[in-house]
């Protein structure tokens, strides 16, 4: 998440900006100058400048009552969860389930797949499809929480480009703006407003794709998920425990099977290695620097090293690593599922292609 400290001092421009108004309204029969020396003096009437400017906006601003969120009557807090709905969805499973065994069943449907014996896939009829419906459940539940997840970082861009837009139209009712130098921010807070209402789209689908999943449809209008994924896991597949279970599979398996997954297991490890070390230096690297950066911005803007323009734009930069940090989570999560089925004997439709989930480019500040 975006530091508080950054995202409340972003919060202070705008802030400022409110309060500021009567001056600027009182000065348009002035110069700009003197609009400015007025507006200037309002803030020093405060001893801590803009921390107190803010705390006396929130003080005189009106109360508003909370509005409830509708709570979804359905909770799948883990993946797990979503297989075992997905399961009872379809009743033809029931008896494969059932010859499956508890302990088995429990694993499968806990994504511990590679403590499941190779040999299931011929000593039991229709373990194919069981396999399968775990894998589209556990997809679909994992899609649908990351897309979630992904509206916080793009909400607080959008309250920062807000805050930009409205300063940069104030300084054009002055005459220190013209209309041109406006333009950047005007389309870049169209430009999060934008990102913002595909993503929520886009959480939409995945919450549909993930009612479809589990037979849930017209059922559910919404399944409440968890607020983010568990932490990326300690311990990761080597090569040589890759090289030892695909041996251990192709010795099960059908000449036909066995070439197609002869074929698709080293791709599906290689998208597997790459999606974790991209994930890894999102989590580990990007975001830790991204968070320095932005405690720095906070602090030289306090010290009046810093511009309001780059103090906002530090909060859009801050948030567009954390969706990229995400999007790299994303294609982990979905290699790590594509790699393990596989090693269970199931066909690969397409290997994982990669998206630029780690990457960032840092935005330039309006000055």
């Amino acid at each position: 998440m975006i530091p508080p400290s950054l995202f409340n001092a972003s919060r202070l421009c705008l802030a400022a900006g409110l309060l500021i108004l009567p001056a600027w309204a009182m000065a348009q029969a002035t110069s700009p100058e003197s609009a400015w020396r007025d507006a200037n003096a309002a803030v020093g009437q405060f001893p801590r400048g803009h921390a107190d400017l803010l705390k006396w906006e929130q003080q005189q601003a009106p109360a508003i009552a909370p509005v409830a969120p509708a709570v979804p009557e359905l909770a799948l807090a883990t993946a797990e969860q979503a297989v075992r709905q997905a399961w009872r969805a379809h009743r033809e499973l029931a008896r494969p389930l059932a010859i499956l065994g508890a302990t088995q069943a429990d694993r499968l449907a806990a994504g511990r797949w590679l403590e499941l014996d190779p040999s299931l896939n011929w000593r039991i009829h229709d373990f194919g499809e069981l396999l399968e419906v775990a894998v589209q459940a556990r997809k679909a539940w994992t899609e649908a929480v990351l897309s979630q997840q992904a509206l916080a970082p793009l909400r607080q861009a959008l309250a920062a480009a807000d805050a930009a837009h409205e300063l940069g139209q104030r300084m054009v009712s002055v005459g220190n703006w013209s209309r041109l130098q406006q333009t950047p921010v005007q389309l870049a807070r169209t430009q999060a407003q934008m990102n913002l209402r595909r993503a929520q789209y886009a959480a939409a689908q995945a919450q549909a794709r993930l009612l479809k999943t589990l037979g849930l449809s017209g059922l559910h209008a919404a399944v409440n998920l968890p607020a983010q994924l568990p932490e990326l896991p300690a311990d990761v597949m080597t090569e040589a425990q890759f090289q030892r279970r695909l041996a251990a599979i192709q010795s099960e398996l059908p000449r036909g099977n066995r070439l197609r997954n002869q074929a698709n297991a080293p791709l599906a490890f290689a998208a597997y290695q790459a999606s974790l070390a991209l994930a890894r230096a999102s989590q580990d690297e990007l975001l830790p620097l991204r968070q320095y950066i932005s405690e720095e911005t906070v602090l030289h803007y306090n010290g009046m090293l810093k511009s309001t323009w780059d103090l906002l734009a530090e909060v859009q930069n801050q948030a567009q690593a954390q969706a990229g940090a995400l999007a790299a989570r994303r294609d982990f999560e979905l290699a790590n599922i594509d790699l393990q089925s596989v090693l269970l004997g199931a066909e690969l439709a397409s290997p994982l292609a990669l998206g630029a989930g780690g990457s960032e480019a840092p935005q330039s500040a309006g000055h």
